[in-house]
Formats: structure tokens, sequence, C-alpha cells
């Protein structure tokens, strides 16, 4: 099985994470890649992204579905920390921006 997250994109080859607002585009789009390549291989996928509106997961669901993949989203609703640092303020405005994922959004 293969796991995706934009996240990874921003680790160094020593392994250390360095976040670079700028290039939050290219990891998006390094991310759906790397998933779309795997899929193209027969392989399980799961993705591990901050998804906050639907549309930010439509591209993974239309991939699924070019693919013949299942697809599933499953929403955390609980407090599972911060490893990456996110500004308190920032969290506020992900979750007034929350959208949940609903079958007949698709």
């Amino acid at each position: 099985m293969a796991h995706f997250e934009a996240d990874m994109y921003f680790v160094d080859a020593e392994g250390n994470y360095r976040y670079q607002a700028e290039k939050i585009g290219e990891a998006h789009q390094w991310c759906q890649s790397m998933t779309e390549q795997s899929l193209a291989n027969s392989a399980s996928v799961v993705v591990s992204n901050t998804f906050v509106r639907r549309w930010e997961m439509m591209p993974y669901y239309k991939m699924a579905k070019r693919y013949g993949a299942e697809f599933e989203v499953i929403e955390c609703h609980e407090n599972y920390g911060n490893v990456h640092e996110v500004e308190p303020h920032i969290i506020e405005m992900m979750k007034k921006r929350w959208q949940e994922w609903r079958r007949e959004a698709q």
C-alpha cells in the first residue's frame, strides 16, 4: 500500500521537515502525481492531507473513479495534535472553512 501526504514534499534527504508556503501548490501536485502513478500500477493508496474544502478532495475522487479504485474518506473529529507547529489562529480559520465530505457532493 502506498501512502502520500503533501507534507512529504517538504522532507529533505536527511528527513528534516522544511515547509515552504510558496511551494504548497507544487507539494499538492506532487501528491496527486504520486497517487495517480500508484493507482495506475494497481496499488492501494492512502492520502492523508488536511482537506478543508470538498474541492480539495475531488482530484483524488476522480482518480479513484478513473482507475476503478474504492474511494473512502475518513474524517478526524478530535484533536490529534499539531506536528508541524501550525499557528492556532490558522487552525481556527481552517475549522471555520471546514466542509464535511458528503456522498451527494460528488
